[in-house]
């Protein structure tokens, strides 16, 4: 097609004939020429183009569509997941509470008997401290009470009275 509009020009400007590419100096004849030209040779070139083009995106809409189709799906199956997974939470978390309630009433009765058991044991320990006390006591009672006999003795007691004494645990045996 260049070369037509190319051989056209050359014509014109050696005083043949040509096309007049200036749109003020142009005839009608030349103009419908150059229409009808246009209109012949570019008809395929350009319904090729527009086919090409049309086919283009009536596969960019299908593609887009098929797309969207795919997302509403993968949409519909998260949404499944996350009620399903916000099921399983709520499970989960009423497991726990149960779980804890049930270590608090453990933690609770282990709490009273060990509170019992220490009272036991002090209960113990205290009437053990209070029969070494009885005990101590006793020893300390019974030393003095000998002390003060001996004392006694020695005051009441001679050298005669002390051979008496021997004497008559000697006829005993």
């Amino acid at each position: 097609m260049e070369t037509v509009v190319l051989l056209a020009t050359e014509a014109a400007s050696e005083g043949g004939f040509g096309l007049n590419f200036d749109i003020l100096e142009t005839n009608l004849i030349n103009l419908a020429i150059l229409i009808g030209v246009l209109i012949f040779f570019g008809r395929g070139f350009l319904g090729k183009i527009l086919s090409e083009r049309r086919a283009n995106i009536e596969q960019a809409i299908a593609d887009a569509e098929q797309r969207q189709k795919q997302a509403a799906q993968a949409l519909a199956e998260q949404q499944q997941k996350l009620t399903q997974a916000q099921a399983e939470a709520e499970r989960i978390r009423a497991e726990a509470q149960e779980r804890a309630k049930a270590v608090k009433a453990q933690i609770e009765a282990q709490a009273i008997q060990d509170l019992e058991r220490m009272k036991a044991a002090a209960s113990q320990e205290m009437d053990a401290e209070r029969e070494r006390a009885i005990a101590a006591l006793r020893a300390q009672a019974v030393a003095m009470a000998l002390q003060r006999s001996e004392a006694r003795m020695k005051e009441q007691l001679d050298h005669s009275a002390q051979e008496q004494l021997i004497d008559r645990s000697l006829a005993l045996l």
